[in-house]
């Protein structure tokens, strides 16, 4: 398995309370292994989803992260842009996060570390969990790509012919942290005979 860490040293990390938690659990799960320091933002709505999706408690999820911040606090490091990170994934992003995201109305640490994100030029990328779409989602998914952001949903490449849910999952994450520079080895890679590498 390929571990790079690149220039990374910090990263913000929020899991709100769209379907697919998993997504935001691997993601810590990768991040920890590559030795990158997250900050974990969980909204309330994401530790409801948990409970539904997952046999796993709050507090595990938690564990995984180099630092936790409650959602409900306003002056948790994250919230300023003289915290210095080298961006912030939201794994899944809810559509309301989104929005709030989009508008810049905050109303959590979760958006308002999103938009310090964005307002710092550091990389922000969303895994949009959403579908179908309607126009007010997908106009926000383009303001916020002017903005600066990638979208980026949490989509399965059959070519990588994944033999598992955990598989895709997996994918997924490895390709997210490609747009950071690192390398989990968790991507199947496409090769020029058509096959997933």
């Amino acid at each position: 398995m390929t571990m790079t860490t690149a220039s990374i040293d910090r990263l913000v990390v929020g899991i709100s309370g769209a379907s697919g938690v998993i997504y935001g659990i691997r993601l810590l799960e990768a991040l920890k292994r590559l030795g990158i320091e997250t900050h974990l933002v969980l909204s309330k709505a994401a530790e409801t989803t948990l409970a539904h999706e997952t046999e796993l408690k709050p507090a595990v999820v938690r564990a995984l992260a180099s630092q936790v911040h409650a959602v409900g606090d306003p002056a948790a490091a994250p919230s300023s842009g003289s915290f210095r990170t080298d961006g912030m994934i939201v794994a899944p992003c809810s559509v309301k996060t989104l929005a709030e995201i989009a508008t810049g109305a905050t109303t959590n640490l979760l958006s308002r570390a999103a938009d310090v994100t964005l307002k710092e030029r550091r990389r922000l990328v969303l895994l949009v969990r959403e579908t179908p779409l309607h126009a007010g989602h997908l106009r926000n998914m383009l303001t916020v790509t002017e903005m600066g952001a990638i979208v980026a949903p949490p989509v399965p490449a059959f070519y990588a012919r994944p033999a598992s849910l955990d598989a895709m999952v997996d994918h997924t994450i490895g390709r997210v942290l490609d747009l950071f520079g690192l390398d989990a080895g968790l991507a199947h890679r496409w090769d020029p005979k058509g096959r997933a590498g």
